[in-house]
């Protein structure tokens, strides 16, 4: 199968060597052209606009900061998309957005696709990502398994939004539930509790033992969030996205409102290009708690089950 991608960022460029892996003839583009160097040095070849590729391949792949990026490229891409063709967008996107996309591709008998993936830079190299996919059924049915060579859990969710709507639950999920880690962390800690008992405690009870909190080992409890794994600039983007969407369904995100308060003061310091953990620093300060372990400490916890 002929496939292209759009956009060789830090998610990009993982999935498109793997297609390339899974010996897809692959076509590739980005804003920037050294992004490409990768995947032509694995035998893709490189085009010069979207539409360029549109117009060679059977499939394509976007993978782009959001929404606005999302409908640029899309016209571009049904100017000179075959009739018959798949596109899946990648991006963690507006399901209002997506529908409205959708409704274009329609027209031109192109058939879209919300496809966002969870699983981190490491993930997209590795082939371990979820990828939750919202579309017509019978279409995903028929070009679906494309996105075996991408990620190891490929979840039809349902009709076209459904993707970027599981999504948006998962990643708003995942911002406030470390949100109220940090705060319960400082009350231990605060209350004479070392942190690495402490973590231990938590992930021993019912709620710990399904390894909510592993998650926060690597960042929040090392101070360790230069480079980000995932930038607060693209989280305050996904967390804007759930809230809009619960706005739209009237749906209270009392919660998520306290999370957006912190992820905008830290972005007020500038902390945008650090990793969406940083915000968890704040309630450190109001708490006046210091809580930094090594990455040996942190290991022995985990490898103490």
């Amino acid at each position: 199968m002929k496939v292209g991608f759009i956009g060789l960022g830090g998610m990009g460029e993982g999935m498109a060597l793997n297609l390339r892996r899974a010996g897809h003839d692959l076509v590739v583009h980005d804003l920037r052209r050294e992004s490409g160097a990768a995947a032509e040095a694995a035998g893709a070849s490189w085009t010069d606009s979207p539409a360029q590729l549109a117009a060679e391949v059977d499939v394509v792949f976007t993978s782009l900061p959001g929404p606005v990026e999302m409908r640029q490229v899309g016209t571009e891409l049904l100017s000179a998309l075959r009739p018959g063709s798949a596109w899946f967008d990648l991006t963690t996107n507006s399901p209002t957005v997506v529908r409205e996309v959708h409704a274009a591709c329609r027209e031109h008998d192109v058939e879209l696709f919300d496809a966002p993936v969870s699983g981190g830079p490491k993930g997209a190299r590795t082939g371990k990502l979820a990828i939750y996919v919202g579309g017509d059924r019978q279409a995903f049915d028929r070009s679906g398994a494309v996105l075996d060579a991408i990620g190891d859990q490929v979840l039809y969710v349902g009709d076209i939004g459904a993707g970027n709507t599981a999504k948006l639950v998962h990643n708003c999920a995942s911002m406030i539930i470390r949100s109220g880690i940090a705060e319960v962390f400082t009350m231990g800690v605060k209350a004479g509790v070392e942190p690495d008992a402490l973590w231990h405690a938590l992930r021993q009870g019912a709620i710990g033992r399904a390894r909510t909190f592993d998650r926060v080992g690597d960042r929040y409890l090392q101070e360790a969030f230069d480079p980000p794994s995932f930038a607060l600039n693209l989280a305050n983007k996904d967390l804007r996205l759930a809230l809009e969407l619960a706005e739209q369904f009237d749906v209270p995100m009392r919660a998520a409102r306290l999370v957006q308060e912190d992820f905008q003061e830290a972005l007020d310091r500038g902390w945008g290009n650090r990793d969406s953990q940083t915000p968890l620093l704040l309630q450190n300060e109001r708490a006046g708690v210091t809580i930094k372990l090594s990455a040996d400490e942190v290991q022995v916890v985990l490898d103490r089950g």
